[in-house]
């Protein structure tokens, strides 16, 4: 299982990002996937979750109505479209498959 973030990089308040995941030796159009993020000196958060056919399971609080999360199964891709964007949404944010870990993308927001 090989799952590799993208797309995080250093953006003013009110900004947008766009995540990208690309899994491979999976089947992934079966899997279920979420994203988590992890803030320095915090545990590591469940942002959003989605079902294999694209149904939305979960959206945190804290970003429901900002972030959007969606996949292409064709391309065996997850994204992460962030919206409004605040200082506190600064994290590592992480790609999940149920027991696999992406690297990691860094997320800054900041002016």
């Amino acid at each position: 299982v090989q799952l590799v973030e993208s797309g995080g990089g250093l953006v003013q308040p009110g900004g947008s990002l766009r995540l990208s995941c690309a899994a491979s030796g999976f089947t992934f159009s079966s899997s279920a996937m979420s994203w988590y993020r992890q803030a320095p000196g915090k545990e590591r958060e469940l942002v959003a979750a989605i079902t294999s056919v694209g149904r939305i399971i979960h959206y945190a609080d804290s970003v429901k109505g900002r972030f959007i999360i969606s996949r292409d199964n064709a391309k065996n891709t997850l994204y992460l479209q962030m919206n409004s964007l605040k200082p506190e949404d600064t994290a590592v944010y992480y790609c999940n498959s149920p027991g696999s870990w992406g690297q990691g993308t860094q997320v800054t927001v900041s002016s």
